[in-house]
Formats: structure tokens, C-alpha cells, sequence
């Protein structure tokens, strides 16, 4: 039984056809014997798939994209660039493949997209291949993330190829299969506008409008009001990175989502001791993309953003500019508003005034760097000394007397225990326990795996017996550097 006959998901191929000049036909490499990972069950269900189809072999030949359902069309997406503040006009999908679109149950489009598929058009020398551990720590991250209710791409699934793929060492091959709302990117746009066809760049924003903020068709402007909603939307994610202390490490133009999502998990990693200089990418030498700076960085971005989006604002492009900077100037404001209603709500203070509460927050934070206090174990223990036990929030500062004060005023304040609990997790993907379940399954155990995606997607419920999923890395882990992959 084919593939299409033996799923009843229908695909489409809008992007293919919509924006054919940013789209190459392309099929993925052939893997004679692959071999499905890990299958996320509720998600396929989510998507219209039976997961035991998936899970047979012509699902997973499916879920590579070596048998491509009736109405896929597999090709991949153009995009430009800015790489570590250096512009690159022709990047695209180098080792990823889009396969199609095919409806959630919400009634919204999603992509289905394939990672580590092989070589394209774009790979610039690359071998197209993906290993094993990245495209799992994808999986665990991504997962984790949704379960913390932070907008996400979604992973459907990871198969091993059985093929050697060579980076400092030779490691096992593997396929991630990606699920987003798109994979429209601020480098989407820097590539329509470098080609300097505004028909296409109109049609690249009016596709963008009616996948994800088909509100704003109706407005005077709609291209400024695109603009206005992806600014909200990067605003509002990159403030519940920073309540959590997700680093993505590598904020390139061509990882930032147009729909809001957080996309490309590279190099990135949870904080562990807080302090906002932390960079974990070994290819970020300079600190570009430092926790602290992931603020600074989404205005740059979106300001590369305006600057493709010009054309459109305006025919006049000094009354384009103009309107580009009065949006941009938005950014800041709703950035530092999601913020400080995000740290209000982790300390249980969701209905004291900013005033009174935002002089709490700067003094805690520089108490927890100045201490370099394990920063997700914090905020869980906090919700017990709102309680009335603060010693297990209170042995985590090698000297007590400044936190100790701060405690009084904050709990002066009449601090939402149960709130806290609902908004601080117990357990993240956790630096040290993502390195041992990669290695475990990179070397074919993936118990470890699944024992750690069951705490990580499902982050806020306390379980016992599991206190090291929820315990700081231990010394001997050491500094930790993550790797792109590629």
C-alpha cells in the first residue's frame, strides 16, 4: 500500500506554488534502511495521522520524504541572511527540504519539513546530512519548549539513516521531520527584496498575511500592519526565552520566523547559573548572541526586516522609512511590558503594581548573578518560601543576609504561591541530562531519551523520585559549549 493510500492526510503545496521563484524542486536522498527513533504520537494525531502508520515502513519512508504522498511537493526554500551581522544573499536550505503543508486540527496549516535529508541546490559544499544527537537535541528542546507554552516549531519525529556522516568524528546519521506554522523567515523577505522584483516581495508579504495574520488584510496598510504583528509576536517570544533562560545562540536573520515561532535549535541551551553574559555556542566567540543580548538582537533583526519590507510601506521611500522606524519603536515598549508581566507572574506578583514590583526584580536579579544561583532552580524553590519555607530557596546563596532582606519586602508584597508553581517550572532540558541522552542514543540506548522527555514535557508537575532532572549540573560537568551541527 502506497504511502498516500495508506494516510488519510491530505497535502497541499501552496509555497511551491505560490512562490515558485523561491522554491527548487528537490527529493530527498534515498535511505535503503531507515529506522524510526522516536515518533511524537499526540502530535501525528494532532496532524491527521494514525501513528502506527507512521511507525510502519512506509510511514517512516514517508516521514523522510523517500515516498512523497499524493499533492507534496518537495522543494527547498530560498532565503537570505545576516549571519553574525554579516550579510549572505543566497543561503537557503542547504540540507532541509519543505514537503508540504497539510492542516492541524485547529484548521491551520502546518508545514511538514525535513532536516538532514541530503544535499540541495544551496549547500554551499555541505554533505546535506544531519547526525543523530543534534537533530534529538532538536526534538527534546523544541518539545520542551511547547510543553512551556513558549511558541515553537514542533518535531514529528527522528529516523537514523544508518548512514556515517562525518563531522569531528563519524557519527550516525539521522532525519529530523519539523512541523511550523511556516517557514517564512526574515531571511525570506532579504532574499525577495535582493532580487529586486517587488511583485514577488508583494506576493511573499500577502502569503505571509494569509497564513498568519490574516486580520491585518483589512487594515489601511497591511504590509506596515505585517509588520506590526511580527514585531508583536518577536516582542512577546523573545520575553518568555528570557523568563525561562532559553539562549537560542545563533539569532541569524534567517532564523527568525516571520509567524513568532522559535526555529532552528543549533547551539542553544537552557542557563544554568545566571548571569546574562552566558554564551554556550562555540561559534559565538564574540557573545553576538549572549542571553542579555536576545533582546537587542530581535530589534536588529527586525530592522533588517523593514528594510525589505520598504517598498511596500510606501512609494515614497523617505514617508517609508519613516513609518518603518514609528513601528520599530514599538518594539522596546512591548518587549519590557511582556517582560516585566512575565517576571511579575514567576515571582506571584501578577497583581501588584509595576512600580512596586519592578525594583524587587532588578534587586533579585543582581542578587542571583552576583551569587551565581542555578536559575530555573531558583524560581521552583521560591514558591515554597512564599509557603513559608524559604530554606531550600535560601541555601542556594553561599551568603544569605542581602536575599534574606529581599524576602521580607517581596513577601510583604502577599506573593501567589500556587500561581508561582504555574509558571515556574520543576524540570528544562537541563544542559548535562541533553549530553547524556544524546550520547546513550547516539551509541543506540534511548532510554534515557524517553525518560527525559517525560520530565520535560510536562515541566511543571513535581514528581518524586526524579530529583535529578530537576537538580543543577554537578561541578564536574564543567564549561559547556554547544555545537551547531551542521
Amino acid at each position: 500500500m502506497s504511502a498516500a493510500a495508506a494516510s488519510t492526510v491530505s497535502f497541499d503545496s501552496r509555497f511551491a506554488t505560490e512562490l515558485a521563484e523561491m522554491a527548487i524542486p528537490w527529493r530527498a536522498e534515498e535511505v535503503p534502511e531507515p529506522r524510526l527513533l522516536v515518533l511524537n504520537g499526540p502530535l501525528a494525531a494532532e496532524l491527521g495521522f494514525t501513528p502506527d502508520f507512521l511507525r510502519s515502513p512506509e510511514g517512516v519512508r514517508l516521514l523522510i520524504g523517500n515516498d512523497v504522498p499524493d499533492g507534496a511537493t518537495p522543494v527547498a526554500q530560498a532565503y537570505s541572511g545576516h549571519q553574525f551581522g554579516w550579510f549572505s544573499p543566497r543561503l537557503g536550505d542547504g540540507r532541509a527540504l519543505l514537503l508540504g503543508e497539510i492542516a492541524h486540527v485547529d484548521g491551520r496549516l502546518r508545514d511538514i519539513h525535513l532536516k538532514g535529508s541530503g544535499r540541495t541546490p544551496f549547500a554551499r559544499g555541505g554533505d546535506g546530512l544531519a547526525a543523530i544527537g543534534p537533530m534529538l537535541r532538536e526534538y527534546i528542546v523544541s518539545e520542551a519548549m511547547h510543553a512551556l507554552g513558549i511558541p515553537t516549531t514542533r518535531s514529528l519525529a527522528v529516523v537514523a539513516t544508518q548512514r556515517p556522516v562525518q563531522r569531528e568524528t563519524v557519527l550516525p546519521g539521522a532525519v529530523l521531520t519539523r512541523v511550523a506554522g511556516s517557514h517564512l523567515r526574515v531571511g525570506s523577505f532579504q532574499y525577495a527584496r535582493a532580487t529586486g522584483d517587488d511583485g514577488l516581495l508583494r506576493r511573499l508579504a500577502d502569503h505571509a498575511i494569509a497564513r498568519h495574520y490574516p486580520d491585518v488584510a483589512e487594515a489601511d496598510n497591511p504590509y506596515l500592519a505585517l509588520f506590526d504583528a511580527v514585531i508583536g509576536a518577536q516582542a512577546s517570544l523573545v520575553a518568555q526565552w528570557m523568563l525561562v533562560g532559553f539562549i537560542h545562540g545563533v539569532m541569524n536573520t534567517d532564523n527568525m520566523a516571520i509567524s513568532g515561532e522559535t526555529i532552528d535549535y543549533g547551539p542553544c541551551a537552557f542557563m544554568d547559573a545566571f548571569d546574562p553574559a552566558t554564551v554556550y555556542s562555540s561559534i559565538d566567540e564574540a557573545g553576538r548572541y549572549a542571553y542579555a543580548n536576545q533582546p537587542l538582537i530581535a530589534e536588529w533583526n527586525l530592522a533588517r526586516l523593514a528594510e525589505a519590507l520598504l517598498p511596500l510601506f510606501d512609494d515614497d521611500e523617505e514617508r517609508a522609512v519613516e513609518r518603518a522606524q514609528e513601528s520599530l519603536g514599538a518594539f522596546r515598549r512591548l518587549y519590557s511590558a511582556a517582560w516585566t508581566a512575565g517576571m511579575k507572574a514567576k515571582l506571584g506578583l501578577d497583581r501588584v503594581a509595576d512600580d512596586a514590583a519592578s525594583p524587587l526584580i532588578d534587586e533579585l536579579l543582581g542578587l542571583l548573578r552576583e551569587a551565581g544561583v542555578d536559575y530555573t532552580s531558583f524560581f521552583r524553590r521560591l514558591g515554597s518560601a512564599a509557603r513559608g519555607n524559604g530554606v531550600m530557596a535560601r541555601i542556594l546563596f553561599p551568603q544569605p543576609d542581602a536575599f534574606d532582606a529581599w524576602v521580607e519586602r517581596w513577601k510583604a508584597l502577599g506573593p501567589d504561591a500556587d500561581g508561582m508553581d504555574r509558571v515556574n517550572p520543576a524540570y528544562v532540558p537541563r544542559n548535562h541530562l541533553v549530553e547524556e541522552a544524546l550520547a546513550a542514543a547516539t551509541g543506540g540506548d534511548l532510554e534515557p531519551l524517553g525518560r527525559l522527555l517525560e520530565r520535560v514535557t510536562d515541566p511543571y508537575r513535581e514528581r518524586p523520585g526524579v530529583d535529578r532532572y530537576a537538580a543543577a549540573a554537578p561541578e564536574s560537568f564543567g564549561p559547556y559549549r554547544t555545537f551547531c551541527g551542521t
